[in-house]
């Protein structure tokens, strides 16, 4: 039976690498894919992977059908075994009922990859929506790590390398920003929720003791 998947992790985890690595598999047994992205880091139209791979993709438009847009496709003679959706936390919530159609009443399996929480560890309504629909949630096994060492659980938005906790839900940005732009970082629960990232860890440790310890 088709389904609807949702493949979410941390930030830095494998997800897109994950996606590209499905279109590859399926596309080499001849199966045809469509593959649906938003914001990606490689500019629109484009699904990519921090280890640089990259293919094309349709940029989702806020508003847009997507249920329509493989329907309309269909119609014209096109062939779609499969959806893949990149990015599909910034997706509203309608779109992720039509992925959900997608897989329902054209018998399409439908793999959707994403973050679930924002830089404020609340849920993205894309993600939550996907997490209420999909047949099966696979949290990745790839393991990010937060600077210390321990799992990343938690997205963080840094601005200047310092963690920032107000703003709008979407702005985009990468891990591997400079450090006076906004970028992200992923860190474990504990230095999420003390605002600790690596650059402030880095620079607490070269301050000088406020206890100075003289010889003996």
């Amino acid at each position: 039976m088709p389904e609807l998947v949702f493949f979410s992790g941390t930030m830095d985890c494998g997800k897109s690498t994950l996606a590209l690595q499905i279109e590859h598999n399926r596309s080499a047994r001849g199966l045809a894919g469509m593959i649906f992205t938003r914001d990606d880091r490689a500019g629109e139209g484009k699904l990519s992977s921090r280890l640089g791979l990259v293919t094309d993709a349709v940029e989702v438009a806020d508003g847009q059908d997507l249920y329509a847009h493989v329907v309309d496709h269909l119609s014209q003679g096109g062939r779609v075994d499969y959806v893949i959706a990149d990015e599909a936390q910034f997706l509203a919530p309608d779109q992720i009922d039509q992925l959900a159609r997608v897989v329902d009443d054209l018998d399409v399996d439908v793999y959707a990859f994403g973050i679930t929480t924002d830089f404020r560890s609340k849920l993205f309504p894309g993600s939550q929506r996907l997490v209420e629909l999909a047949d099966r949630v696979e949290v990745l096994q790839v393991e990010a790590l937060c600077w210390c060492g321990a799992r990343a659980t938690h997205n963080a938005r840094t601005v200047g390398g310092v963690m920032v906790v107000e703003g709008a839900q979407v702005v985009v940005g990468d891990v591997a920003q400079s450090p006076d732009e906004v970028g992200y970082e992923v860190l474990c629960r504990r230095h999420h929720r003390r605002r600790t990232t690596a650059a402030t860890a880095h620079a607490a440790a070269l301050s000088p003791d406020v206890l100075p310890v003289s010889p003996g």
